[in-house]
């Protein structure tokens, strides 16, 4: 929330260009990050046995492999700029390569706290870093940086969050560079980083393929209306998929509690997404106008378009966690490099039809996405299909529901400020939502409050 609230008051300062060009640099950036170690750490996390030994081995391997991405990164970031015809992207990729210096005093202390199934310490420490990144990116923004803000945000709080977590894991140790005993560490990495390298390809192919076509104004238009519509999956779900590969891991010989654990956790993120989604996709118009501004409304059918997809790419990235807990890496693995040949081919398609068409490409895409991965998945976990569909069913068929309701009460509302239109279609949605819920699946709800509560 903290990231939300600093990220759109700095939206409404900086303008499209700058998104634009910041996610040029996005396409390298993340690429590398798929190789920065944090499948070694989930091996350690997987491991039954993990003493100082590994730790250390640990710590070594993510020194050198980070140290080699930075290095990486200063040498492509010349070719980057060339591709993009932005000669200011290899400038910014060169000093983003800071942030893997920060990679190791992050993965090693994740890793044994996660083990240690000790969440609260990450929790307090992430609150913590990203205050410090939210006061940089309005400090920046505010001092007139530009794009530059975009840098300086995450430098603070990968910072600020080394420093944490290495304390609070008490995790500073020399590292060893003897790898002997560490090949089962490496190969299971190793083949979460094939997988991490396949969700690059379907995750960025769209900037990469649309930066060469759009211009920065046009591609910041599109990224800042993908990261609106992916707020739910990109920063809630991501620390519920650690909480749960931890707990996974501790279940992966009682498949039928793993299996039990999944539909639960299916049934909460959509119970919560559902809503949020289609609410976006409802209000699309006023809550791009009072949160974004009007320069930003250009964003408004794309961000209608995205999320609507966005529910199928949220039960779809569920999966992997399971799978890779189980000891199976190489089901994500094969799912991602599915997704890694549909999605590009969407995208490319969808660009014919400017930037309608890029985002009509995820609505088509991920559906077929989700249900190729559910079919490869599901005996792996042994989940039967018919069970996550009950599981799912009631939060989505409330979510159509709602968003009738939003729908029609727009169509009937007289004009008036959009402040105050987006306020009256966010109160009817949460009723009619929560009245559905509670005629429909009253026995869920209690569910869900008695699993929220611990009980």
């Amino acid at each position: 929330m903290i990231t939300w609230a600093s990220t759109f008051l700095v939206i409404r300062i900086l303008s499209p260009s700058d998104y634009g060009l910041f996610a040029m640099t996005q396409v390298v950036l993340v690429l590398l990050n798929m190789l920065n170690g944090y499948g070694l750490a989930s091996a350690l996390i997987q491991r039954r046995e993990a003493g100082r030994h590994a730790q250390r081995q640990l710590f070594g391997l993510l020194l050198l492999l980070n140290l080699a991405l930075a290095l990486a990164q200063v040498a492509l970031a010349p070719l980057a700029a060339a591709y993009y015809r932005q000669p200011i992207v290899a400038d910014l990729l060169r000093v983003q390569a800071l942030l893997y210096l920060a990679t190791p005093f992050i993965a090693l202390p994740y890793a044994l706290l996660a083990r240690a199934m000790d969440f609260k310490k990450q929790a307090q420490v992430n609150l913590v870093s990203a205050v410090a990144g939210a006061v940089a990116a309005l400090a920046g923004a505010l001092a007139g940086l530009g794009v530059w803000t975009l840098v300086l945000a995450p430098i603070v709080l990968f910072g600020v969050r080394a420093l944490g977590m290495t304390l609070a894991a008490r995790a500073l140790m020399w590292p060893s560079f003897d790898f002997r005993g560490a090949g089962d560490m490496i190969r299971f990495g190793g083949i979460m980083a094939t997988g991490q390298i396949f969700w690059f390809l379907q995750s960025q192919a769209d900037v990469f393929i649309a930066g060469r076509v759009f211009d920065p104004h046009l591609l910041g238009i599109y990224t800042t209306s993908l990261f609106l519509a992916q707020i739910f999956v990109a920063k809630f779900v991501p620390p519920l998929n650690e909480v749960a590969f931890s707990a996974y891991s501790r279940m992966q010989e009682d498949r039928r509690a793993a299996a039990g654990a999944f539909t639960t956790a299916a049934r909460l993120v959509m119970l919560v997404g559902m809503p949020f989604y289609l609410g976006l996709a409802a209000t699309a118009e006023p809550l791009v106008l009072t949160v974004l501004g009007e320069k930003w409304r250009e964003a408004i059918p794309v961000v209608h378009l995205l999320a609507l997809a966005m529910p199928f790419m949220t039960l779809q990235v569920l999966f992997a966690p399971a799978s890779d807990a189980c000891g199976r890496p190489g089901v994500a693995a094969r799912n991602a490099m599915i997704g890694a040949i549909l999605l590009p081919l969407a995208f490319l398609a969808g660009l014919h039809w400017g930037l309608p068409g890029l985002a009509a490409a995820w609505l088509v895409a991920y559906p077929v996405f989700l249900a190729i991965t559910a079919w490869r998945t599901l005996p792996v976990i042994g989940v039967r299909p018919r069970a996550l569909v009950e599981a799912v069913a009631p939060p989505v068929l409330a979510a159509l529901a709602m968003a009738a309701v939003v729908v029609l009460l727009d169509s009937v509302l007289p004009p008036m400020a959009t402040p105050a239109h987006l306020a009256l279609l966010a109160a009817a949605g949460a009723a009619a939502y929560c009245a559905a819920l509670l005629v429909f699946a009253r026995a869920m709800v209690k569910e869900m409050v008695a699993l929220i509560r611990n009980r």
